[in-house]
Parts: C-alpha cells; sequence; structure tokens
C-alpha cells in the first residue's frame, strides 16, 4: 500500500526536478544571447532616438553647437565619475585615467581610458556608454569619444582612448554628480581569448633569478 502511494509522489517530484532543469537551460540561452545582441539592439535603439549613437555621431554634432553657442561658463561644480567593465571574459585591461572630476557646465573636458590586449588575437571592440541619473543623459555632450567607433587592438597592444565631453548649462540644479560608465566588448563576440605571458617572468624563471641577483649585488 505504500508503494502504491509513493510513486506518484515520486513521479510528481522528477516532473518538477524536469520542469525547474529546463527553466534554468532557457534562463541560461536567454541570458547569452541578450550579452550577444547588445551592440546590435544598442545600435538600433540609437539609431531610432539619436542619444549617445554610435551609428551616426548626432551626440559629437550637438555637443558642438552648444559649445559654440554658449558664451559664458557656469559656475556651478558638477562632479563627473567615471567606470569601466570588461563584458566577457576576455583578457583586456579596461579603466578610465581618473576616476572623477569637479567640471562646470560649459566648458570642455578632456579625459583618456586605457586599454590593453593581453590575449594573442587581434580583437575589435565596442564600449557602450551609459550615464546615471537617467536625467542627466541628454546633458552630457559628447564631442569626441571612442565609444563613436569601434576599435580594433592588435595582441599585445595598449592604447589610450580620448574622450572629451561638455556639461549641458540647461543641467537640472538637483544633479550634482554624474556617472559616466562604459562596458567594453568583444565584437566577434569570441571567448578563446588567452593572457599572453611570455614577457611575464614567474617564480623560478630566469628572468626572476637574474632580477634577485641584480639586486643582491
Amino acid at each position: 500500500m505504500n508503494e502504491l502511494n509513493q510513486d506518484p509522489q515520486q513521479e510528481t517530484g522528477k516532473r518538477s526536478t524536469k520542469r525547474t532543469v529546463a527553466t534554468l537551460a532557457l534562463v541560461t540561452i536567454l541570458m547569452f544571447g541578450f550579452a550577444f545582441a547588445m551592440v546590435p539592439l544598442y545600435r538600433l535603439v540609437c539609431s531610432v532616438t539619436g542619444i549617445n549613437s554610435i551609428a551616426t555621431n548626432s551626440g559629437r554634432t550637438l555637443a558642438e553647437n552648444i559649445v559654440t553657442t554658449t558664451d559664458t561658463v557656469s559656475e556651478r561644480n558638477i562632479t563627473v565619475q567615471f567606470d569601466a567593465t570588461i563584458n566577457g571574459n576576455v583578457a583586456w585591461e579596461f579603466r578610465p585615467s581618473v576616476r572623477s572630476i569637479v567640471v562646470k557646465p560649459g566648458e570642455k573636458t578632456t579625459i583618456s581610458y586605457y586599454v590593453k590586449n593581453h590575449s594573442d588575437e587581434a580583437v575589435v571592440t565596442q564600449s557602450i556608454p551609459g550615464v546615471t541619473p537617467w536625467q542627466a543623459t541628454k546633458h552630457l555632450k559628447k564631442i569626441e569619444c571612442f565609444c563613436f567607433d569601434t576599435q580594433t587592438l592588435q595582441a599585445g597592444e595598449a592604447k589610450d582612448m580620448g574622450l572629451q565631453f561638455v556639461i549641458d548649462p540647461e543641467l537640472p540644479d538637483d544633479i550634482s554628480t554624474i556617472t559616466l560608465s562604459y562596458t567594453i566588448m568583444d565584437t566577434n563576440r569570441s571567448e578563446s581569448l588567452t593572457p599572453n605571458t611570455d614577457n611575464i617572468p614567474t617564480v623560478g624563471s630566469d628572468s626572476t633569478a637574474s632580477n634577485n641577483k641584480n639586486t643582491n649585488s
């Protein structure tokens, strides 16, 4: 009698487990698909809205118009913070030259982002910007930005990528801090990148021993 009562429960448990596994697998597939679709999706949104467009560079033209028609620089102080994120498991370095600066609306500001490809392969990267709070998005105008175009990095290559922007004097009074973040990704969607460690000495290597010898002498 007990065996008869247990069989339906076991079958129900098995079906529940299968549904859970199927759901998790579907979620995983959707997450990977969303990550791969970020660049083309971003291009589509930008082409429709014209905001921070990497396809039409509309942000660059608008920023130049604001700079040339603004005779005075606001006395307000705005803190601009910079952030960097690498999308995917890739052997890169990516960081801003400064973490934060204080600027005045209406004045041009120039910084750079450092990127290095530690892999053994050339890559074509795309950087996607994001601004918080979102109300400040239309008031941060990029004049020149590495995000306007893809950036090619050869194996082991490093470069400083320029960014010039201006804060619109019409920025709402209640906003005193803006965070500008960039997510960099491999447009080839390759996960086969491996670190290039040929020139990095390891413990016990000849170069390490040589350095220790020079230090002792």
